[in-house]
C-alpha cells in the first residue's frame, strides 16, 4: 500500500524543533504530543551547509530504537530517489506518558543509531526495556487518540501530521494486546477524557484507546479474553467486559457478568452507569414500546445509585438526566442538569513549536481527484456572516458540550416556550426574587449592581467558560443587531423569525443568593417562600443563553428560507455559511435540515465536515451506494492530508461488509467511475477487514 507523502516545516535555526519540544515536556500533562521527526539535510554540492525539517507522525511502531530508526531510514530512501539533497541526519522523538520521558533516537547515515531518553529537566536517561513497552503502548494509544473521525476537525489543528494505523494484522494486535495487559493496573497514571473527573483503573485513557479498538476493529474476542484475565485480579475490569460483550451483542452473558459483580462491588459507580445505559438502549427500541416505562425505571434506579457512589464525575449525573429526558419527566430532568459538576476541558496535548521558515505540503499523484483539490482555493476566498461566527455554542467540549446536547435534546421534544416554562417552575427567576427580597428605600441603587445572574449577559468577570473568551455581553449585543440581517445580501431582513423565539429571562444563581447585605437567615427564609424552587446555576443560565442564540439564527434560516421557496427564488450563501449551518441544526437535533444544509455546501466546493454529516445520514438510512461513494471521497481527502488511518472510516467499511458481505462492498467500490488509483485506497480498508478476519470477509 502507497504511504503518504511527508510534508516538510523547515527551521529557522537549527534543531529548534527538538529544543521547542524539550522545553515543553515539564507542561506535558496525558499522553503528549504527535511523534516529532527532524531531518538534517544537505546539498551534495555544499556539505557545510545544513538545512533542518521536521514533521510530526502517529502510528510508527514504537517498541525499540530499531523500529523508530527504520521509519528514518524510510525517508532517507524516499528522499535520495526524489530530491536533489540528501538526509544525513535523524532525530526521533515519542513521548512516554507512564515515565514522563522523552524517547529519542539519534540517527547518523552513514553510521550509528544511538538511544536515550530526555526527563522534564531536559537531562539524559538510558532507555530501557521496561521504558521502551511503555512507549510503544503509549504510541498506540496516541495514533487512535490523534486521529481524525473523517471531519477533518482533527487534521486542520495540527499542520504537517502523518498518521498510520498502528496495528495492521493479528499479530500486531497480540504484541499491542499484551502490553496492555502488562500496563493496565498503571493506566490511571496516563489521565482521562475530559468528561472524567478523577482517573481510575477502567476510566482512563488506556480503557477508552482498547474500547475504541475493539470497537473499531470488531475484534471482540481478543477484548473478551484480555479483560477476563484481568478481572480475576480486580472485579472493577468487569464493566469493560460487559461492555465489549455488548458491542459484540453477547447481551445475557454481559448482563450475567454485571449481575454476579455488582453483588460483590455494590456501589461501583462505572458498573451502574453501565447498566443504566443498557437498559436505556433496550428501553428506546422502538420494537418493544410496552416495556419501555418499566426499563426506564430499572435504569433510572442504577442512575440514580451511580451519583451516590461517584457524586463528584459529570457522567453519572449527566446519565440521570438522560434517563429523566427518555421518561419525559422534565422538571427532574432539568434539576439532574443543574447538578453536574462541570470542569474546564482539557484539551489533548499538541506540539509547541516556532514558526517554521518554509512549509512543505506535497500532494500524492494516487490521492488526486479534482473536486478534492479545489477545496483549499476556493475556502479561503468564502464570506461568512458576523452572526454565525460568534455563535458559542459550536466552540463547546467536554462537559459543557455533553450538558448543551442533554439540554437541546429536551428542546426538540417540547419546544423552546415549555422548556422555559419548566425552567421558571424549577428555579428562582430574577423578577420573584427581586420582588420578595423589597429591598428598603436606602438601597436601591444595590438592584443596579452587578451579579452572577446579570454577568450572564454583561459579560462573565470570572474565568471563560470552556476556553470561550467572548463575553455574553458582546454575544448578545453582535447577535442582536446581525441575527437580524443574517441574509442581508439575500435582500430580506428577519426580523419576524427574531420575534419567534422567546428571550429567557434571567434566574437567580446560588452566587446572587449569598450575595447581598442581609444575614443569612434572612436570605434562607425568603428563599423558603418560593416553593422550594432550586437556585440555577451559572453555567447553566448561559447554556440557556446560548441556546436562545442558536434558535434565533436558525429560525431566521428557516423562515428566509420558506419565503425564498415560497417566491421560487434562490436562496445564496457561502459553503461555509451553509457548513456552520448544517452543524448548527445538527446541534439543535434536526438531521433533515442538518443535510440540506451540507449538500448545499457540497454543491458549491467540497467539504468533509459536510460529507461527514450526510454520511452518517446514509448509515442510518442503509443507504449502501450512497455510503460507499463518501467514504471514498473521505478516504482519499484524508490520504491527500497524510493520514492513512481514521477509526471511524474504518469502522463504516466493516459495518457495511458486516451487513452486505466484502465481495458485493469490493464490487460497488469497483464500480465507481473514480480512478482506479483513488479506489485503491478505500481497498487498502477493506483489506484490513480481511486481516482481523472480520464477520461478512468470508464471502
Amino acid at each position: 500500500m502507497v504511504a503518504p507523502a511527508v510534508p516538510e516545516l523547515t527551521e529557522e535555526i537549527l534543531h529548534e524543533s527538538i529544543d521547542a519540544r524539550t522545553e515543553v515536556l515539564a507542561a506535558l500533562r496525558e499522553l503528549g504530543p504527535p511523534d516529532l521527526v527532524q531531518l538534517i539535510k544537505q546539498a551534495p554540492r555544499n556539505p557545510g551547509k545544513q538545512i533542518g525539517v521536521y514533521h510530526h507522525v502517529t502510528g510508527v511502531d514504537a517498541s525499540s530504537s530499531a523500529s523508530l530508526a527504520a521509519y528514518i531510514n524510510t525517508l532517507t530512501y524516499k528522499e535520495n530517489h526524489q530530491s536533489s539533497s540528501k538526509i544525513v541526519e535523524g532525530v526521533y522523538c515519542c513521548y512516554n506518558a507512564f515515565s514522563r520521558l522523552d524517547m529519542r533516537v539519534h540517527v547518523t547515515i552513514p553510521g550509528s543509531v544511538d538511544s536515550y531518553c530526555i526527563d522534564e529537566r531536559g537531562e539524559k536517561r538510558v532507555a530501557s526495556d521496561e521504558l521502551w513497552l511503555e512507549t510503544y503502548l503509549c504510541s498506540v494509544l496516541r495514533a487512535y487518540s490523534y486521529a481524525d473521525d473523517g471531519s477533518g476537525d482533527t487534521i486542520r489543528k495540527i499542520m504537517g501530521v502523518r498518521r498510520f494505523n498502528p496495528v495492521t494484522n493479528t499479530e500486531t494486535e497480540h504484541r499491542f494486546l499484551q502490553a496492555a495487559e502488562q500496563l493496565f493496573f498503571r493506566g490511571w497514571q496516563l489521565g482521562s477524557d475530559s468528561v472524567v473527573q478523577v482517573p481510575n483503573n477502567v476510566s482512563n485513557h488506556l480503557t477508552t484507546g482498547l474500547l475504541k479498538y475493539f470497537h473499531t476493529t470488531g475484534r471482540f474476542a481478543s477484548g473478551i479474553n484480555l479483560f477476563e484475565k484481568l478481572r480475576t485480579k480486580n472485579v472493577e475490569v468487569s464493566s469493560l467486559l460487559a461492555k465489549v460483550l455488548f458491542m459484540g451483542n453477547e447481551e445475557v452473558q454481559a448482563v450475567r457478568v454485571l449481575h454476579e459483580s455488582v453483588k460483590q462491588s455494590p456501589m461501583d459507580y462505572v458498573m451502574l452507569d453501565t447498566q443504566a445505559e443498557f437498559l436505556m438502549k433496550k428501553a428506546l427500541n422502538p420494537n418493544q414500546e410496552e416495556l419501555k416505562q418499566e426499563r426506564l425505571r430499572m435504569a433510572l434506579g442504577c442512575a440514580d445509585r451511580s451519583t451516590v457512589a461517584a457524586p463528584s464525575e459529570f457522567g453519572t449525573w449527566a446519565r440521570l438526566a438522560e434517563v429523566y429526558v427518555a421518561m419525559e419527566d422534565w422538571e427532574n430532568a432539568l434539576t439532574t442538569l443543574n447538578s453536574c459538576p462541570m470542569f474546564t476541558y482539557q484539551d489533548k496535548d499538541a506540539p509547541i513549536m516556532p514558526d517554521p521558515k518554509e512549509i512543505y505540503l506535497p500532494t500524492l499523484p494516487e490521492t488526486r481527484l479534482d473536486e478534492i483539490d479545489s477545496e483549499p482555493e476556493s475556502k479561503y476566498s468564502e464570506q461568512v456572516h458576523p452572526s454565525l461566527l460568534s455563535l458559542r455554542a459550536a466552540q463547546y467540549k467536554g462537559t459543557f458540550k455533553h450538558a448543551y446536547s442533554i439540554l437541546t435534546e429536551m428542546t426538540a421534544k417540547i419546544g423552546w416556550d415549555q422548556l422555559l416554562k419548566i425552567r421558571s417552575n424549577v428555579f428562582v427567576m430574577e423578577e420573584e426574587y427581586r420582588s420578595e427580597k423589597q429591598p428598603p428605600a436606602g438601597q436601591q441603587g444595590d438592584s443596579t449592581k452587578r451579579s452572577a445572574s446579570t454577568d450572564v449577559l454583561r459579560g462573565s468577570p470570572g474565568p471563560p467558560i470552556n476556553g470561550d473568551e467572548h463575553t455574553d455581553d458582546e454575544k448578545s449585543t453582535n447577535g442582536d443587531s446581525t441575527a437580524a440581517t443574517l441574509v442581508a445580501e439575500n435582500g430580506v431582513k428577519g426580523s419576524t423569525a427574531d420575534q419567534a423565539v422567546e428571550k429567557p429571562s434571567h434566574t437567580v444563581t446560588p452566587e446572587e443568593a449569598k450575595s447581598g447585605n442581609e444575614d443569612s437567615e434572612a436570605t434562607e427564609e425568603q428563599l423558603s417562600r418560593f416553593n422550594n424552587k432550586r437556585l440555577c446555576e451559572r453555567w447553566l443560565d448561559s447554556l440557556f443563553m446560548v441556546l436562545y442564540e442558536d434558535l434565533r439564527i436558525y429560525t431566521i434560516w428557516r423562515t428566509e428560507m420558506a419565503q425564498y421557496r415560497a417566491q421560487q427564488m434562490q436562496y445564496k450563501k457561502s459553503a461555509e455559511e451553509w457548513e456552520i449551518l448544517g452543524s448548527l441544526a445538527d446541534r439543535l437535533h434536526h438531521q433533515a435540515e442538518a443535510v440540506e444544509a451540507y449538500r448545499a455546501c457540497l454543491s458549491i466546493r467540497f467539504s468533509p465536515k459536510a460529507l461527514t454529516g450526510i454520511l452518517a445520514e446514509f448509515e442510518r438510512e442503509k443507504q449502501t451506494r450512497e455510503t460507499v461513494a463518501s467514504v471514498i471521497r473521505l478516504v482519499t481527502w484524508q490520504y491527500r492530508w497524510y493520514s492513512e488511518f481514521s477509526p471511524e472510516l474504518l469502522y463504516t467499511i466493516r459495518t457495511l461488509i458486516e451487513d452486505e458481505g466484502a465481495l458485493k462492498v469490493r464490487s460497488i467500490i469497483q464500480a465507481t467511475s473514480l480512478p482506479q488509483n483513488v479506489l485503491e485506497l478505500t481497498h487498502h480498508y477493506a483489506a484490513l477487514c480481511a486481516a482481523f478476519r472480520s464477520s461478512g470477509t468470508e464471502g
